[in-house]
């Protein structure tokens, strides 16, 4: 594993933090290849083995987008080069947006440029109230342009409309607004409850069902309404009839936990 990760376990959920509080957890090669690595062989875990899947920041911030000495190294490639530089990252975001379990994104300080873009890939984002964030990529004289397929899958055309030119840095309270951000917690403390209560919430849900749910969202996106209808129809019936399926409703009837939560 990189230096600029770290890894711990609580059980079945992973804790993955960013691990460059130096540079303010700025991206560079060496993150961005640790995390597609690390996420592409999460990946590969078992239902029972891997509920969910935390990301978070070492020190003041939670990523403050690219590292300065990687932009000056970048700035002498050709286009060529760049184009592969981009496309790892673009990888590394990929694997993160595909990973079968919920990806809880524990932000804080800030999140600005690419740190943007792992917001937009997590599947909850919960940040604090004095958290900054911006697409600030326009301030250098270059774009989101990576990172925008999966931003205007989470805030919409509007948002990034509004916000993708200026470059503005903006609050917590926007980001909610604009659908970057589920909740606002008012501090590290209070957010690090959140993290895991909703950690707590995952483990009590079927380990099958909790990532066909988060697979149904993304399945949806590409079908037209009768082919969404009769994905969904097959689907309920898959899970209905499944083995877990009839634990989850023989535990029900029988008022008693199933058997996934031990």
């Amino acid at each position: 594993m990189s230096d600029a990760l770290r890894v711990a376990r609580d059980g079945s959920i992973a804790h993955v933090t960013l691990a460059r509080p130096e540079t303010r957890n700025a991206f560079n090669a060496e993150l961005i290849a640790a995390l597609r690595a690390l996420f592409n062989g999460l990946a590969s875990e078992p239902p029972d083995r891997l509920r969910a899947v935390v990301l978070a920041g070492e020190g003041e911030a939670f990523c403050a987008g690219a590292d300065v000495a990687w932009m000056r190294a970048a700035a002498a490639l050709t286009v060529d080069e760049n184009e592969r530089d981009a496309a790892a990252l673009q990888a590394m975001l990929t694997a993160i947006d595909t990973c079968p379990v919920p990806v809880i994104a524990r932000v804080h300080g800030a999140a600005l440029g690419g740190g943007m873009g792992l917001c937009a890939v997590s599947d909850v984002v919960l940040a604090t109230a004095d958290t900054t964030f911006g697409f600030t990529e326009t301030k250098l004289g270059i774009l989101p342009a990576v990172i925008a397929p999966f931003v205007l899958a989470k805030i919409g055309e509007s948002a990034a409309r509004a916000h993708f030119p200026t470059g503005e840095r903006f609050g917590a309270e926007r980001a909610r607004e604009i659908g970057l951000v589920h909740e606002i917690l008012a501090d590290e403390a209070a957010l690090d409850a959140r993290v895991a209560a909703i950690g707590d919430e995952l483990r009590s849900a079927g380990p099958t069902a909790l990532r066909a749910a988060k697979a149904l969202v993304r399945e949806l996106r590409t079908l037209d309404p009768d082919e969404a209808r009769r994905h969904t129809v097959r689907h309920i019936a898959q899970q209905r009839t499944s083995p877990e399926g009839q634990e989850g409703l023989a535990a029900f009837l029988e008022k008693r936990p199933p058997l996934w939560r031990g």
